[in-house]
């Protein structure tokens, strides 16, 4: 047995004498139905397993056929493919163990509180805990979908040191409430019909991507009409399709707004990185405020169909990344980060705004990006780029037609966070016992029942 594997005996001797249960039920649990159980993971764990890595610099011990999970593989409810693979040896001469399919896994480290169920044997490292669950107390996923309602006590646990980490007995100790075995199925079932339902959608979010990817691509280099092309700096292109400065497209162009901190606050929204450019559209619905004087409304307003472009790279953004401004409802500035361009009557802010991000657009910003301690692009540069021009009735179809793409995104997009948000209060509902599903017609689903722990 590794030094990691840990019994209930052996939880028995090692830890302190547990709280009271009115010390118990707080902060991670408040009041539960009389008919349920008040337990710890300990309780209803027949084993819970550490981790480790094998030796990155022996090659021997990677690339097997052993599927190891990191917290690089957090984010799903079930995992059966993680990123990296380990071979026997590896398992051999590493504190990892093999946890066995459909236990409860936990990162522990690093990111604190992200459960999933391994729907197939797999190692585990050391940032990660595994939790066997008694099959005739508890409901493998049941107890992901708890623990996941845990995760803001669980993450509460882990701040203030070094590294963010929970240990095994603040994980063994933490409280759930339990139903029956018949309730915790069907509050799973609910719980997975609407997981099912979020990554349906986000799967067609990334089919309508891939295929608009696609559609970009043949685009600037054929065209509408499938034409001719000819090859260029920026690549093969339309041959009806101009070339020139990104300057001669350019009517006006300005650096952003500089305020220092204590400058916000009230008065005029103020557009950001994270306004600018995480969308390809501005989007203000949450934007800092400052006061501003004349000359700076005058000289920093933004008005419809001006472009953005990042001059640095930050978190939400890559340099030379561009965003659209649509109609306002007040006047709105931009901060240095940002370079404002507004185009001449040649250029369709619209179809540019879709060109930077494209096959051709993208590319030609890449060689204009400075790598010093930020990567970042100079608006000199930027007026220099040689530039794409198709005629502006192309310009227009072309814009039409990956705009479309964008709504579909964005529509798809708001259906996924209200999935997201009724997931939310289900689970809060559910797992308090605030809404019952003792006396409600709720099919049990196959893929809940074969949840047990081996």
């Amino acid at each position: 047995m590794s030094e990691q594997d840990v019994t209930l005996d052996e939880f028995a001797k090692e830890n302190e004498p547990a709280q009271s249960e009115g010390e118990a039920r707080l902060p991670e649990i408040g009041e539960i139905p009389d008919d349920w159980k008040l337990v710890t993971v300990n309780d209803i764990a027949s084993k819970i397993l550490g981790g480790g890595t094998p030796s990155k610099s022996n090659e021997e011990y990677w690339g097997g056929n052993i599927p190891w999970a990191s917290v690089k593989d957090l984010g799903e409810m079930e995992l059966a493919e993680p990123e990296d693979y380990i071979t026997e040896d590896g398992v051999e001469n590493s504190a990892t163990n093999i946890i066995p399919a459909n236990s409860v896994i936990i990162s522990t480290r690093m990111t604190v509180g992200e459960p999933f169920l391994n729907t197939v044997e797999m190692a585990i490292n050391q940032d990660m805990k595994a939790i066997l669950p008694n099959s005739g107390q508890v409901n493998a996923l049941f107890l992901v979908y708890s623990l996941w309602d845990k995760d803001s006590y669980l993450k509460s646990l882990g701040r203030g040191t070094t590294v963010d980490g929970i240990t095994t007995q603040d994980l063994s100790r933490t409280h759930l409430g339990l139903p029956s075995l018949e309730e915790q199925r069907k509050i799973a079932s609910v719980l997975y019909t609407v997981d099912e339902a979020i990554q349906k959608t986000e799967e067609v979010i990334e089919q309508t991507e891939r295929t608009k990817r696609g559609v970009a691509q043949d685009l600037f280099c054929h065209s509408i009409n499938e034409q001719d092309t000819v090859d260029t700096w920026l690549g093969k292109i339309p041959a009806t399709w101009d070339t020139v400065p990104f300057k001669e497209l350019v009517q006006s162009n300005r650096n952003g707004l500089y305020k220092s901190t204590d400058a916000y606050g009230e008065g005029y929204p103020i557009a950001k990185m994270g306004n600018a450019l995480e969308e390809r559209i501005l989007d203000m619905s949450t934007a800092d405020r400052l006061e501003l004087t004349k000359n700076e409304k005058e000289k920093y307003a933004l008005k419809k169909g001006d472009l953005i472009f990042a001059r640095r790279a930050q978190e939400v953004s890559a340099a030379g990344d561009c965003c659209y401004v649509p109609e306002l409802d007040e006047l709105t500035v931009f901060e240095s980060s940002l370079i404002r361009v507004r185009l001449t009557e040649r250029a369709n802010p619209r179809f540019y705004a879709q060109y930077f991000e494209g096959p051709i657009g993208s590319k030609a910003i890449e060689r204009i990006i400075t790598e010093t301690s930020i990567s970042g692009i100079a608006t000199s540069d930027l007026l220099e780029l040689e530039t794409a021009v198709p005629p502006i009735e192309e310009q227009q179809v072309i814009s039409s037609i990956l705009w479309d793409f964008d709504r579909q995104v964005e529509a798809l997009q708001n259906e996924a966070r209200q999935l997201k948000r009724l997931k939310q209060g289900l689970m809060q509902d559910l797992l308090s016992g605030n809404t019952r599903t003792t006396d409600a017609a709720i099919e049990v689903l196959d893929e809940i029942k074969q949840h047990r722990s081996t």
